[in-house]
């Protein structure tokens, strides 16, 4: 394969570009990439082909922050038949065998959308002679690769594979989370698919427990603080604003009306520390700096809202003076990880885990 598919957020193309071009160029791949404004997604075309094999498997998607899933892909095809689009396609996987799924995909822009029914449609012949050709397995298989077919526009795809231990569990990248209609706002969603991308499921029960005590810096009016209390953890929701009552009724909520880069947590068992609050991002970086030099928590999750220009560098800027604080000041033993999530918009949600190596 030539090309390498990135599914990124509408209008954050030319950040998923700047970070793609950045790891190819760290293993010596060169290349250049192609996209437009508002395409969500990202083109980087090798100049040696079989190099975007290389791509997808040594990139580790979590490592990226714009990008939501990517794929080793062929050339474009363009102006496929409408009475046989399989044939081109059956042509460019010629290479792969026994594939363990298939996902007939688009971008997320309204324009592909449209797009959407004809995928759900298409998917079941295309199955089936993908099955019929050897390039599928017969029955799905969560260990073998991923077929990707992901529609640009009417007769023009994307072809090739992911691998599953390095692919998003989700069509495009894009988890489908139910908004619970007892959330006092929408921006729970944001730590809901916050916990499901940065702890593995099978340390839920550990890591996401009842019982546990947390700290909600910037609470109000408490979208963030449900997602811990549905949980059965004790919340100190601190914010100078008022609280949704129903989640003060659990008896679960202590509301502390402080400012938020003042508060000082009371108890010092605190195992999450979570934070949304709309400032400068070097403001917070340096905010949860301070509480894990403090020791005063065991994880945290926490938003940095976005600069207009130069995003990918910025980020990676505070993430690397992050890295460097913690360790001049004797936190060594870490986890930071950072992602653009789909329920963001202009921002992007870090992870940062003490101790690790001590489990729970």
């Amino acid at each position: 394969m030539i090309n390498l598919f990135l599914f990124c957020r509408a209008g954050y193309e030319k950040d998923c570009a700047a970070e793609i071009q950045h790891h190819a160029a760290a293993l010596n791949i060169g290349g250049f990439v192609k996209t437009n404004k508002n395409d969500a997604y990202v083109i980087f075309q090798c100049f040696k082909d079989g190099d975007a094999d290389i791509l997808v498997k040594k990139i580790k998607l979590n490592s990226l922050i714009f990008a939501r899933q990517m794929f080793a892909a062929a050339e474009l095809l363009k102006k496929l038949p409408e009475q046989d689009r399989i044939s081109p396609i059956l042509e460019a996987l010629s290479k792969i065998s026994y594939a363990g799924e298939l996902r007939v995909e688009t971008p997320d822009t309204n324009e592909a959308k449209e797009l959407s029914t004809f995928c759900r449609k298409f998917t079941v012949p295309l199955r089936q002679k993908l099955k019929k050709k050897g390039i599928l397995q017969e029955k799905e298989n969560p260990k073998r690769p991923i077929v990707h077919v992901c529609f640009v526009a009417p007769g023009t795809a994307y072809v090739g594979f992911s691998l599953s231990n390095n692919s998003s569990p989700y069509a495009c990248g894009i988890p489908r989370l139910k908004m619970a209609a007892e959330a006092p706002s929408r921006s729970t969603l944001k730590l809901d698919e916050a916990f499901i991308h940065f702890i593995p499921k099978d340390e839920h029960e550990t890591r996401l427990t009842s019982g546990m005590h947390t700290v909600d810096l910037g609470a109000c009016p408490g979208g963030w603080t449900y997602q811990l209390v549905r949980r059965g953890m004790f919340v100190a929701a601190v914010d100078n604003g008022a609280i949704d009552q129903a989640l003060m009724d659990t008896g679960q909520v202590k509301h502390y009306q402080a400012d938020g880069f003042r508060f000082e947590p009371p108890r010092k068992n605190i195992y999450w520390l979570v934070c949304d609050m709309i400032e400068k991002p070097s403001r917070v970086a340096e905010l949860i700096e301070a509480w894990a030099i403090n020791g005063w928590f065991k994880e945290a999750i926490f938003n940095l809202k976005l600069p207009m220009k130069s995003r990918y560098k910025d980020v990676s800027i505070i993430l690397e003076t992050m890295t460097e604080i913690l360790k001049e000041n004797d936190v060594k033993d870490f986890e930071l990880s950072c992602k653009h999530l789909y329920h963001d918009r202009d921002e992007v949600t870090v992870h940062l885990r003490l101790n690790p190596t001590k489990g729970f």
